[in-house]
């Protein structure tokens, strides 16, 4: 079967855009309202989506800042919300953020497992290291651990949680109620892990799902970030302005994984976009100007302030003239960069600039009709750009819907992306190969051997 389009959909209730909550179209209180999500997962499982994916922050300020205009200020629980969306639907995967810094092995591994479960096989884990002050605080600290511990601790993390998402082999539970034997007790293992950060013990008191265990997902591009996804990860989110840019990054991971040992085919790269689809160029533009429109001035600094690691103080500035230099920071270094970049490359004005990434805070955007943003993924994708995409509608559920109804056509008219889904886990509809127990290898190893 030939190579096809990966898709995921970035689908927060209160909208994508900083402004989306006050389209005319997007519910005000859709980041917590639950029958929205559901509509939304319906329509993502309509459009064939692979997964259906969620940020998360562990602070108020995720998002940018605590000004009264941002919708993302109050959600839910990712994991929460994705068990109460998995049994309303049948194919679509579910990839929930989590935090390494400030998640325990343990309670995390169990549960994804458990939402794994729930969904019969269609739970991904996307590994953040959480990079806010505002998180620090609200975890007993008084500034965030450093950018190189963070990863450390991440690497060891996900070390870990893979140890114990291999507690039971895959055919441990006997249950036979005529002996009495519910489990296989020799397919039982302990984790006994002791390390920098962690000292489990085990096992995970929850046992494998149809696809292994949960799909890791992983979305940093600084050098430490980069590290981590090669090694550990089998899918990348990434954000790039051009494909340049997200050439270079595609085959970089892919070396860098098969230096790991690992197949470069089973690391998929994913870079985001963020479309305003018209049936015209002048309506696309309409669109996007429309929410450009919506922006108050203080959710755009706020917003530049926090893409930029939280040192940069616009106060006082012309927003009218250029982005004056932002001090190093312990918190996003790639995304800092990133905002540099198009600030520089753009020559934007500071408005000009969080105008730009409001919609997708770094992420590429994109104006136009379904023919030509089709175009643009095509070329990414045939070009070691992309495996696939993870598609940010600006608002919601407008922005959607247009994806859908619109562009999804257009891509299975070239026979770029599915018709239909290829299977009922999540692994199976990416293409990515089921994680086959260590322990049960090493048996069947054995075995072979004598």
């Amino acid at each position: 079967m030939a190579r096809q389009i990966r898709l995921g959909a970035f689908l927060p209730g209160g909208g994508q855009h900083v402004a989306a909550w006050r389209h005319p179209d997007q519910p005000a209180d859709g980041a917590t309202d639950f029958a929205f999500h559901k509509q939304l997962a319906l329509t993502a499982e309509r459009g064939l989506f692979d997964a259906y994916f969620l940020a998360d922050g562990l602070a108020v300020s995720f998002g940018g800042g605590t000004e009264g205009g941002n919708a993302k200020v109050a959600g839910f629980e990712p994991v929460t919300l994705f068990s109460a969306l998995a049994p309303l639907t049948t194919h679509i995967g579910f990839i929930a953020t989590a935090s390494t810094t400030y998640e325990e092995p343990y309670n995390l591994a169990r549960k994804f497992a458990s939402l794994d479960l729930i969904s019969e096989g269609r739970a991904g884990w996307n590994v953040v290291t959480t990079a806010t002050e505002a998180a620090a605080h609200n975890f007993n600290l008084d500034q965030q651990h450093p950018h190189a511990v963070r990863y450390r601790r991440a690497a060891e993390h996900v070390e870990v949680v893979k140890k114990l998402w291999e507690s039971f082999e895959d055919d441990a539970f006997i249950r036979d109620k005529e002996t009495g034997v519910f489990f296989e007790r020799g397919k039982l293992h302990y984790t006994d892990h002791r390390g920098e950060h962690f000292r489990v013990k085990g096992p995970l008191n929850v046992p494998r799902s149809p696809q292994g265990h949960p799909v890791i997902v992983q979305a940093g591009q600084s050098e430490d970030g980069r590290g981590l996804a090669a090694q550990t990860a089998e899918v990348i989110f990434t954000a790039h302005q051009n494909i340049g840019t997200a050439q270079e990054f595609y085959r970089d991971i892919k070396a860098r994984a098969r230096g790991f040992g690992r197949n470069p085919d089973h690391v998929l790269v994913m870079p985001g976009v963020s479309p305003f689809i018209g049936r015209t160029q002048q309506e696309a533009q309409d669109k996007y100007d429309q929410l450009t429109s919506l922006i108050l001035e203080e959710d755009g600094i706020a917003l530049l302030n926090g893409l930029t690691g939280g040192t940069l103080d616009l106060s006082g500035h012309d927003l009218d003239g250029p982005l004056p230099p932002a001090p190093p920071t312990e918190g996003m270094k790639s995304r800092q960069a990133l905002i540099r970049q198009i600030a520089d490359e753009n020559n934007f004005t500071i408005r000009q600039l969080y105008q730009w990434v409001a919609s997708a805070r770094g992420h590429f955007t994109i104006v136009g009709t379904p023919e030509t943003i089709v175009d643009t993924l095509q070329e990414w994708f045939e070009n070691e750009a992309a495996d696939g995409f993870n598609i940010l509608p600006p608002w919601l559920p407008t922005g959607l819907d247009d994806f859908v109804d619109l562009v999804i056509p257009e891509l299975q008219r070239r026979g770029l992306f599915r018709t239909a889904y290829e299977g009922r886990t999540l692994r199976e509809n990416l293409g990515l190969p089921f994680p086959e127990n260590r322990w049960a290898v090493a048996r069947n190893t054995i075995q072979a051997a004598e």
